[in-house]
């Protein structure tokens, strides 16, 4: 019993005390089931470089479901983890665009054994993006009618006018 002991409190991070709720809330030593700041600390971090809650939760020593729970029950850690996922999308996304822009070397062994590297691009990923961003590529290329033009004008004129008016009145004051 007392070796059992002694190996949850070696389990815990090096004394660090977790809050333990209910009617009388309380502090107390961590044991190896606790969350812990270094546990949260290696979740996020493993979140932000993966983009993935199992391998997150792997890499904290926790399990799926008692990650999802604290997320729900922590406005804290919910908030870290979302920055996390915000973090690790961006840098995915990065990555895609590289490749559909750069594409991936290829290396083809031909049956005399000899080799020729190629560049291949994911056509689909570009498909993709192409479909997503459509509408605002035509309006970056539209150039204004016009009439829009000649309204703008007008209205930047009659605005500058009552600027002028207004500097007057205040000059005369």
């Amino acid at each position: 019993m007392a070796r059992e002991a002694a190996g949850r409190r070696k389990a815990g991070s090096e004394g660090e005390l977790v809050l333990v709720g209910g009617t009388k809330p309380r502090l107390r030593r961590a044991s190896r089931r606790d969350w812990t700041r270094a546990k949260e600390q290696k979740y996020v971090k493993a979140l932000t470089e993966t983009c993935n809650f199992t391998a997150a939760a792997a890499a904290a020593g926790v399990s799926v479901s008692g990650a999802d729970r604290r997320r729900k029950t922590n406005a804290a850690f919910r908030a870290s983890c979302i920055e996390a996922i915000g973090i690790a999308y961006q840098r995915l996304e990065l990555a895609i665009l590289d490749r559909s822009l750069n594409g991936t070397e290829k290396i083809i062994t031909r049956t005399d054994g000899s080799e020729e590297r190629i560049r291949e691009y994911p056509n689909a990923v570009a498909l993709t993006l192409l479909r997503l961003h459509r509408e605002r590529a035509a309006e970056a290329a539209s150039e204004p009618e016009p009439a829009d033009i000649e309204e703008v004008r007008e209205r930047l004129f009659r605005k500058l006018q009552r600027l002028r008016a207004r500097q007057d009145r205040k000059n005369n004051q």
